[in-house]
């Protein structure tokens, strides 16, 4: 079974790291992927943009483009990665691994009921640096 592992974190905090800091996170987070990669259980991962320059499409027709998201919560989704593990649990102890090197994060967990894989892409590192503003 797929599951979705979607990373929240309040972004300001994520945002005023150090680089230093950051790199050691991520370090200890690739500890976590080469694990995962090791077992044949880790699919496709992302670190995303920064919600300032997001955008939201919604409503009739064509829809209208809108800055966002406005979620009223504390936390952004950052980031998420696609998992294939045996059920709930297996899941559950991926998602406890990360947050074991990144306790700040909240990670929820939701099984895929639709996977469409595409095509792959390259490795995108320079684009997930942090946005300065």
């Amino acid at each position: 079974m797929l599951y979705a592992i979607l990373a929240y974190h309040v972004e300001a905090e994520v945002m005023s790291w150090t680089p230093e800091a950051d790199a050691a996170l991520m370090t200890d987070l690739q500890g976590v992927h080469d694990r995962l990669n090791q077992e044949g259980r880790l699919g496709p991962a992302a670190r995303l943009g920064t919600t300032g320059k997001a955008r939201t499409l919604r409503g009739p027709g064509a829809g209208t483009v809108i800055d966002g998201p406005f979620a009223e919560t504390k936390e952004q989704l950052l980031g998420f990665y696609v998992i294939d593990c045996a059920g709930e649990e297996a899941a559950v102890q991926a998602a406890r691994d990360l947050r074991r090197v990144n306790p700040s994060a909240v990670y929820e967990i939701r099984a895929l009921l639709l996977y469409l894989p595409g095509v792959p892409f390259p490795v995108t590192e320079a684009a997930a640096e942090p946005d300065p503003g």
